[in-house]
């Protein structure tokens, strides 16, 4: 058996094009609906773990599935606005624990998630370095954030405006990095997060600015009546918190009408998630109440219909290239007829000729395979990582 491969490795070898596009051919063919599958089953199971611990999500009346990738990954567009009252409703209630969320803006591409402490505490974030955020101008970094920006506990990191055109909806504002996340594999680890009202402060509903009442800010005071001042817009606000300025920083009007993008609530038990959501169902009721893994599961199940089709149209062109491999072997056959009298001439039997060419054959099937089983084992290690920067970009 030995003399059989290794006349038909020769042969192989010798016509290298041939067998390298073959070989190619046949590992397209076995990996890519194998690949597809692994690929799909590894997306899922990260897209639901998360959706999977996060039992409730409220916002305001609009799309359910961009209110849960916004809430969940950070990445979607800013969601309908739903007001800070909400998170007191709930609060209320009785029946959950509020987590608010506002999730507008970016530094460097990364998404700033304003929240409370409480939101590390329900997703298990420690820090690897430094403290979490404690009072205003302060925030915490990702793992990914901190490794790429070469930032840690001690730097700085200003926030971007949506438009350059246009300061004044967003307050460009320095931050100073306090902590670290530990990794967690998972979006948390490029986000920043800040306190909500410093994200409010980019929104320019806080600020803080010079002591109207000091000499040299004379020039920005537009009036004064008694212990009133009316400031002018020449008034220097400043974009960076520290001990100094920190006490003439301050809000305008109910903090309760304040934005969000979404409040995760936590149930304290079954019945008080129905009770809670049942609240929501009224048609007049502003706010939409959901449940992210059913979001999910709908949006996996749009996806593994699509994977169906997807994996029938390879499955097909699969069929027509194996028909071509199959016409080139047979034509290959004809044209190396003079080769094959020869080496029945020499002696070859009928039976160990044949051999020799579905030796030939086999190899190119198993290298094709062995080439498949390959991707497949990269795509099992690396398809999560795949799918979340697909899904960022």
């Amino acid at each position: 058996m030995r003399d059989v491969l290794y006349l038909a490795w020769r042969y192989l070898a010798y016509n290298r094009i041939k067998t390298a596009i073959l070989v190619f051919a046949i590992m397209l063919i076995v990996y890519l609906p194998v690949g597809l599958n692994v690929l799909v089953g590894r997306s899922a199971a990260h897209l639901t773990a998360r959706a999977e611990v996060t039992p409730l999500l409220v916002g305001a009346k609009g799309s359910p599935l961009e209110l849960t990738l916004n809430s969940l990954y950070f990445e979607s567009e800013t969601p309908e606005i739903l007001r800070y009252r909400e998170a007191n409703r709930i609060a209320e209630s009785g029946l959950a624990d509020p987590i608010p969320l506002y999730v507008r803006f970016r530094a460097r591409d990364y998404p700033i998630v304003g929240t409370t402490i409480d939101y590390f505490q329900f997703r298990g974030l420690p820090t690897a370095a430094g403290r979490f955020m404690a009072v205003l101008g302060e925030c915490v970094l990702g793992a990914a954030v901190a490794e790429d920006l070469g930032l840690q506990p001690g730097s700085t990191i200003v926030s971007s405006p949506e438009s350059v055109f246009d300061l004044a909806g967003v307050y460009p504002l320095k931050m100073h990095v306090v902590g670290v996340l530990e990794p967690s594999f998972g979006p948390d680890d490029r986000a920043i997060f800040v306190d909500i009202k410093t994200a409010w402060i980019m929104e320019g509903l806080g600020h803080g600015h010079q002591d109207l009442d000091r000499p040299e800010a004379a020039a920005g005071v537009l009036t004064r009546e008694g212990n009133r001042i009316t400031a002018n817009a020449s008034v220097v606000q400043f974009n960076e918190i520290t001990t100094e300025n920190m006490d003439s920083f301050h809000f305008h009007g109910d903090l309760e009408s304040y934005p969000l993008s979404a409040v995760i609530a936590v149930p304290h038990d079954t019945k008080s998630s129905a009770i809670l959501q049942g609240r929501y169902e009224s048609a007049d009721e502003p706010s939409q109440i959901v449940s992210p893994i059913t979001v999910m599961d709908n949006l996996l199940g749009t996806i593994l219909t699509i994977r169906s089709f997807v994996v029938a149209a390879m499955l097909i062109v699969g069929l027509g290239t194996m028909a071509t491999a199959v016409l080139v072997f047979l034509l290959s056959l004809r044209l190396r007829r003079r080769e094959l009298l020869t080496l029945s001439k020499i002696g070859g039997a009928r039976g160990r000729i044949a051999t020799v060419l579905a030796a030939e054959v086999l190899v190119v099937l198993v290298l094709g395979a062995a080439m498949a089983a390959g991707l497949t084992q990269l795509t099992r290690h690396f398809g999560t990582e795949l799918i979340q920067r697909f899904i960022v970009t």
